[in-house]
């Protein structure tokens, strides 16, 4: 799979999968070599190879770019139905996962566009006592430049 040939699917993936999970896992590894993962519910991918999410709660991501930029976001069609359909044909009509691999850029003000991006993706939320929790005061994003794409394969199911 190459990045920038197949990016626009890639894109529909990652919405895929947010409509199911509501969140993406970032993974990322300290200045001891440890890996994490973190999960992320405000990923946003642009139309070039690139991404950026909200940096309001992550705590680890932004530590660990100090020492290690480099990042493995994470993401599953979890839909019961895409899983039971498979099952059942015996075969992925489309990946199950895939994994994009990238580097934290620095942490920047928000524009504009990218709060509109927010807003438009809470908005069955706004009026919730949840929603203005979270969302409310979002104002700095991360940028991801990602360069690298790989798909989970599982055997049969995904040849």
């Amino acid at each position: 799979m190459n990045i920038i040939e197949d990016w626009k699917f890639i894109r529909n993936h990652f919405n895929t999968s947010f409509k199911q999970n509501l969140h993406v896992s970032i993974a990322s590894v300290d200045n001891e070599n440890n890996p994490t993962i973190t999960p992320i519910g405000s990923l946003f991918l642009n139309k070039d190879s690139s991404g950026f999410y909200f940096e309001k709660f992550p705590t680890k991501l932004p530590e660990n770019a100090k020492s290690n930029r480099n990042i493995c976001v994470l993401a599953v069609n979890s839909s019961k139905w895409f899983w039971f359909t498979s099952l059942l044909k015996g075969k992925f009509k489309k990946y199950p996962a895939l994994k994009l691999y990238g580097t934290l850029e620095e942490k920047r003000d928000a524009s504009d566009i990218e709060i509109s991006r927010l807003q438009r993706r809470m908005k069955a939320t706004k009026g919730l006592k949840g929603n203005t929790y979270l969302w409310k005061d979002m104002k700095a994003v991360r940028i991801i430049k990602f360069t690298k794409v790989e798909k989970i394969n599982l055997g049969k199911m995904t040849s």
